[in-house]
């Protein structure tokens, strides 16, 4: 498991281009039958992917729990938000199997001691995209639909960032610890994500861009609102963002991308707004 540590912000304004990717970017997350799982010392997070073709794979496949998390198995002091971005597949929780089609999410509570991936067809693989925060107590484990997700259309075309943000693991739509996770659609013709920028102190957030066209990249934009820096990003990759940076994006065309927080709370409009016109 890769281990990435808390980042300061005036270390990062003089960071490489080479330092910003190797100390924030997520890339191959999809390694046939593997678990690939990163930990960020922010708020302890932790974003996996799983891509299961020939074998039905633990979720602690490679990975040393006990090592990492001084715990007996991975869920034991942690909740997991899970969304399938490939080809069908079935997640079994303790026993109980789910089906997961494309863009189905699932909760699964602390506690649930064995979770194991598999795809329907090993042609048309699965993939998993996970994240998973510390927990203090356990809820229900639930599987989410799109039409299960609440909406909340925003932008404009005219400012290109016309888009619905799909809410699913979030206190409007089942109660969790900490953890809180969407999807957010672009419309055709728009780039632009999460603008005006904002930053939140009290939680930290992992962006998975997907739906990105082979030939098309996304500019994430981070950092300080006052010392922004960007990465570009590709199909299925993944970006930690600090509590104390902005995270906003635009695409050489469009895309979808799933947000994941954790941290002091779950509000979701718990943020301060940047105007762009600060913005250096």
């Amino acid at each position: 498991m890769d281990i990435r540590y808390s980042a300061n912000p005036k270390d990062v304004k003089r960071f490489t281009t080479q330092e910003l990717r190797e100390e924030f970017l997520i890339e191959n997350l999809y390694r046939p039958d593997e678990v690939v799982a990163v930990y960020s010392h922010v708020d302890r997070m932790v974003t996996l992917g799983c891509m299961p073709v020939r074998e039905a794979v633990p979720i602690d496949k490679g990975i040393d729990v006990w090592a990492n998390f001084g715990t007996r198995y991975f869920l034991e002091r942690r909740e997991i938000g899970i969304f399938n971005i490939g080809g069908a597949g079935t997640i079994s929780v303790d026993g109980t199997v789910y089906k997961l089609g494309y863009k189905d999410c699932i909760y699964i509570t602390r506690g649930a001691e064995s979770v194991v991936f598999s795809s329907e067809d090993s042609a048309k693989p699965a993939k998993f995209y996970m994240v998973s925060a510390p927990a203090h107590r356990s809820y229900e484990t639930r599987l989410l639909r799109l039409e299960d997700a609440a909406k909340r259309p925003c932008g404009d075309s005219a400012t290109a960032n016309k888009r619905v943000i799909n809410q699913f693991i979030h206190p409007d739509v089942l109660p969790t610890c900490q953890l809180s996770m969407g999807m957010t659609v672009l419309e055709g013709g728009s780039v632009w994500n999460t603008m005006p920028a904002h930053t939140h102190e009290r939680r930290m957030e992992v962006y998975m861009y997907f739906e990105v066209p082979e030939d098309e990249v996304v500019f994430h934009i981070m950092g300080q609102p006052q010392e922004t820096r960007h990465i570009i990003m590709r199909n299925e990759q993944a970006v930690i963002s600090p509590s104390w940076s902005i995270h906003a994006g635009a695409g050489t065309a469009s895309y979808t991308f799933i947000w994941a927080m954790g941290g002091e709370n779950q509000a979701f409009d718990d943020m301060d707004t940047i105007p762009s016109t600060q913005l250096k």
